[in-house]
């Protein structure tokens, strides 16, 4: 009914749209941007496509394909008279949605601006100047001698699709970000392309290999064959190839799909089996102490005992693992079970292993990955709200959120550091001084008043006066602030627009 009424209404004669539902699916597909549904066991085990495309249950844990009816027992079917599979996954082929963008003479022109419109000076700006890039290109001299060659970068994480926090779910969807385009230009909404939604209802963690199986077969493709593609802006025909030069998430998302894990004593990715941790005994957690190790010889923090664990840093900072050291680290783990079901999957015993890894990234199939120099980013903005709300609730001492508390006084008792803030007892109830980071309550009001009245630029953030609270002194997150909610009343003589008191 929707395109009858604008077959109607903008192109009255010789219309061009589609006359139905169907036909207007049917062109999509044609033009390169429909997607595959593939089936996935529901305790993430296996897909069901290629040798098992026609299989009834997972050969890993036997569980059915399809939903079942939990009181009679029988398959379900829709209303077609299909049956209804537990899962299904969303893929969406990369290589006619490339083949696509080069037909198109400006973005065609803008694949080449790496190499063509830089500017080479010596400055990041953009993914190209970095040296990632620059060494991968040394390292694969034949794939960067075509300068219209992809490289992409991949980025994946769970969210929760409905309003409702009460209803359990978590889908992941995979992007794939062409790095050759500008800066201004990469990032774009029209540029990032969607490779496949990994449905819920729970994340698949370490299993996320599993689904990750088509799209890693497709760029194994496009590196080894490339695909026939027209260039629209050189008139040309060329094969176009691909490489997935890095991928950005935030921590537990770089447990996922590395297959390093980032809990327990050995949780820091950089330092690996050299990671310096130690287990609070009172707070439960594991702390790590390590960190002046990066630190230049000469700097003065190494040698402050008082201000740190007691000790005087003179070690040097752990040698990055290459990735050869990577691909020989794991060589044992191949073929282990991801399965969602305890009694299936493989289990990893860190201890015996010495190191922290959990599996064999599907990644380093790739025949390029160990010549990667840096295969994972973490997203800054994580991390940095992650911290920000913890030294923010620490230094304006809020309840239940600060991390300076009975536990945390004990730990530096047992440490023997600090004795100036070690617990007291009076009678039978723990007592601990004010530690000296904390803000007397004259200053948190001069601290929320200066976001109190914070005027930024329109856009640059949202509006940390609405998430300042001067009755508790506490700053605390809400929720974006929407548009007014207006409402609407009528009268004799004319119509009036009021704001709803629920906004004011």
């Amino acid at each position: 009914m929707l395109l009858e009424y604008l077959r109607k209404a903008f192109l009255p004669q010789n219309s061009t749209l589609p006359n139905s539902y169907y036909e207007a699916k049917k062109t999509i597909q044609e033009l390169g941007l429909s997607y595959r549904k593939i089936d996935a066991c529901t305790n993430h085990c296996m897909l069901y496509w290629k040798e098992d495309i026609n299989a009834e249950s997972c050969k890993v844990c036997g569980a059915s394909r399809w939903k079942e009816d939990k009181r009679t027992g029988t398959t379900l079917h829709s209303a077609k008279g299909k049956k209804i599979p537990q899962k299904t996954m969303q893929y969406f082929p990369l290589k006619p949605r490339l083949q696509r963008m080069f037909m198109c003479q400006k973005t065609a022109e803008s694949f080449r601006w790496h190499a063509e419109g830089r500017v080479d000076d010596g400055v990041l700006r953009c993914p190209a100047d970095s040296k990632a890039w620059k060494y991968f290109d040394a390292k694969n001299i034949p794939f960067a001698k075509e300068i219209r060659n992809l490289r992409f970068c991949l980025s994946s994480d769970g969210f929760q699709p409905y309003k409702t926090t009460l209803t359990s779910y978590s889908i992941w969807p995979v992007f794939l970000v062409p790095l050759n385009l500008p800066p201004w230009m990469c990032i774009k909404q029209e540029n990032v392309m969607l490779s496949m939604l990994i449905p819920g209802l729970d994340g698949p963690g370490d299993a996320i290999d599993i689904y990750l199986q088509p799209l890693v077969e497709e760029l194994i493709e496009l590196w080894n064959e490339g695909v026939d593609t027209y260039d629209a802006s050189m008139k040309t025909s060329f094969t176009l190839r691909a490489a997935l030069l890095w991928m950005v998430h935030d921590f537990p998302g770089y447990a996922n799909l590395s297959g390093y894990s980032t809990k327990g004593k050995l949780a820091c990715p950089v330092c690996h089996s050299g990671t310096c941790s130690l287990r609070l005994k009172n707070g439960g957690k594991f702390c790590y102490m390590g960190h002046r190790r990066f630190l230049h010889k000469n700097h003065r923090w190494r040698k402050d005992k008082k201000s740190f664990d007691g000790t005087i840093e003179t070690r040097e900072p752990p040698t990055p693992l290459t990735g050869q050291n990577v691909m020989d680290q794991v060589a044992d783990l191949e073929g282990i079970i991801l399965s969602k079901d305890a009694s299936k999957k493989t289990k990893v015993s860190h201890d015996e292993r010495g190191d922290s890894w959990n599996k064999r990234s599907i990644f380093c199939n790739l025949p390029y990955f160990k010549t990667l120099l840096l295969c994972h980013n973490l997203d800054v903005m994580h991390i940095e709200k992650n911290i920000c709300d913890s030294i923010m609730a620490t230094i304006m001492d809020v309840k239940g959120k600060t991390k300076d508390n009975i536990n945390s006084r004990r730990d530096l008792q047992l440490m023997k550091i600090r004795p100036g803030m070690h617990p007291d007892k009076e009678g039978d109830k723990p007592t601990f001084p004010s530690a000296p980071f904390t803000l007397l309550p004259p200053n948190k009001i001069l601290f929320l008043r200066f976001f109190k009245d914070l005027e930024v630029p329109d856009g640059f953030c949202s509006n940390l006066g609405r998430c300042t609270n001067m009755k508790e002194k506490k700053k605390f997150r809400t929720e974006e602030p929407r548009l007014p909610c207006y409402t609407k009343s009528f009268t004799s003589s004319s119509t009036a627009w009021t704001c709803s008191p629920e906004y004011l």
